[in-house]
């Protein structure tokens, strides 16, 4: 693991507050300390955790890592990096509003410029919580921020999309409106894929920011921030794509006995000068 790097927590969540105030910026989600370092070589002002990257490394399903070991890796990208790090932090890894606010000074404690909270139960039958509960946890969430006196960005989380609800630009709207009454400082419905759509939960939150999740190609940066987005995330896409090489190289090996995919691989020489901390060219 990479030695921890002396920056100070309240700096970087001024910085990352700062960020939400106007324009746009991209805010993609390493999986753990190595791609951490990668991204903030490249630049990015902040990034966040991806909990489906992370599950995804220890041979978990999105949702099955336990608090404990998801903190540790919240502190682990927090202690790789000196941008910003947000914790996708689901749905607060607690069964009551009470718990919600525990676990978010815990997650506080690794560092972590902000945090998201969203509104899912892991549950098929029964997918999306209450909106008053899904509100009240959310009120717990801002309450503890509050009380840390850490300045720390509060993401309210709306999954309807992502759980398959029959009408769920209409619902997303109506919780993001409430999350925003709640406290929440930016607004995040993961799943939107129109214009429309982004345009409308935008004009929902104004003048609050809004993240927008890209998956796949369609949006640009551009395109987004002429919408009114001011933040842009990539959820477990990227960790989904190394997972896409992982598969192609090692499919071919067990399918044919052939490497020509390893030909694609990220020279030996590039990285290991990367994670040295030695200049070069890329």
């Amino acid at each position: 693991m990479f030695p921890p790097m002396a920056t100070d927590p309240s700096a970087r969540r001024a910085t990352f507050r700062s960020l939400h105030q106007g324009g746009c910026f991209l805010m993609p989600n390493p999986w753990d300390a190595g791609s951490a370092r990668y991204l903030q070589h490249l630049g990015f002002p902040a990034v966040a955790t991806t909990s489906a990257g992370r599950a995804f490394s220890l041979g978990l399903p999105d949702g099955g890592v336990p608090r404990a070991a998801m903190l540790r890796h919240i502190r682990e990208v927090v202690e790789a990096t000196e941008v910003p790090v947000s914790a996708d932090f689901e749905s607060g890894h607690a069964s009551d509003p009470a718990g919600v606010a525990e676990s978010v000074r815990l997650c506080l404690e690794t560092g972590a410029a902000g945090l998201s909270i969203e509104d899912s139960t892991g549950e098929p039958s029964a997918p999306l919580r209450d909106l008053a509960e899904a509100v009240e946890r959310l009120r717990a969430a801002r309450a503890a921020i509050d009380a840390s006196g850490t300045g720390a960005v509060l993401t309210g989380r709306a999954e309807c999309f992502l759980v398959g609800h029959p009408d769920p630009l209409r619902e997303s709207l109506r919780r993001l409106e409430a999350y925003a009454a709640a406290g929440a400082d930016c607004l995040y419905a993961p799943g939107l894929r129109t214009r429309e759509q982004v345009a409308a939960a935008v004009k929902a939150v104004a003048p609050k920011p809004v993240n927008v999740l890209v998956s796949a190609p369609g949006f640009t940066v551009r395109e987004l921030e002429d919408l009114g987005v001011r933040r842009i995330s990539v959820g477990g896409a990227l960790a989904r794509a190394a997972w896409g090489g992982l598969m192609r190289a090692a499919e071919e090996m067990a399918r044919e006995g052939t490497f020509r995919a390893l030909g694609e691989a990220a020279p030996f020489a590039l990285l290991d000068r990367l994670f040295r901390g030695e200049p070069g060219k890329r």
